[in-house]
């Protein structure tokens, strides 16, 4: 069906009844009537393909019609491939969430963020615990203190029924940034790897200490005592 409808959206050869066409390739364009192009696109083997309709005159290209499709099908992909998808990403708190379970929501919220996804946190007042909507707000306003290095604030704390929201968007939007577990890898593996290196620099140092009875300096101390000794004889 999509291939259909890729198909569907271009005319070709005499489909095209404009009395003059712009051929447009490697070596530049040029203006000419429809008929020679026809005649032209024949000669080559190929395909009188419109890219461009709305200009004037319409634009074309001398190309096989089946190698365009696989060509603009191949660009739809690609373009496709690089847009970046957004998520809205839940954090429920209650008005009296405790510490721990708030430094837990917070994390996740934070990695959220970081991988390019907005965060809507929300506080759900159930029955009477209405009656701390401002305990609410605290929090919500704390949570969007906490992350002001990796999000935004889109919208001040809103009630909304039972529920108090928080809208926060990435401040890099689409940068999307490896995640907390792939960070304390990283941090880990280059950690081992200072160490090895300076293992590897101690082990190196040991090898060039000099031992005081061997090497260069204890052949130093030989040669000079000789020159002593043959001083000594000499003299007498």
């Amino acid at each position: 069906m999509k291939n259909d409808k890729l198909k569907n959206q271009y005319r070709i050869n005499e489909q095209i009844r404009v009395r003059e066409v712009r051929i447009v390739g490697d070596e530049g364009s040029s203006v000419m009537s429809t008929r020679d192009a026809l005649n032209q696109a024949r000669d080559m083997g190929v395909d009188l393909v419109e890219i461009s309709p709305n200009a004037n005159p319409p634009v074309c290209r001398l190309i096989d019609y089946s190698k365009f499709l696989y060509q603009q099908k191949k660009r739809q992909k690609e373009m496709k491939a690089k847009q970046v998808k957004v998520e809205v990403k839940e954090i429920r708190f209650g008005p009296q969430t405790d510490e721990h379970d708030y430094q837990f929501k917070l994390k996740h919220a934070h990695e959220f963020l970081e991988e390019g996804n907005k965060v809507r946190a929300y506080v759900f007042f159930r029955g009477r615990s209405i009656l701390f909507k401002e305990q609410g707000e605290v929090l919500l306003l704390r949570f969007a203190n906490d992350l002001e290095e990796v999000g935004k604030v889109e919208g001040m704390p809103s009630l909304e029924g039972k529920k108090m929201f928080l809208y926060l968007a990435p401040k890099k939007a689409g940068a999307a940034k490896k995640s907390q577990q792939a960070r304390d890898r990283e941090a880990a593996q280059a950690e081992a790897k200072e160490q090895a290196k300076q293992q590897k620099g101690a082990q190196a140092e040991q090898k060039a200490e000099i031992p005081a009875n061997g090497g260069l300096l204890g052949n130093a101390r030989i040669s000079a005592d000789a020159l002593k000794k043959l001083t000594e004889s000499e003299d007498e």
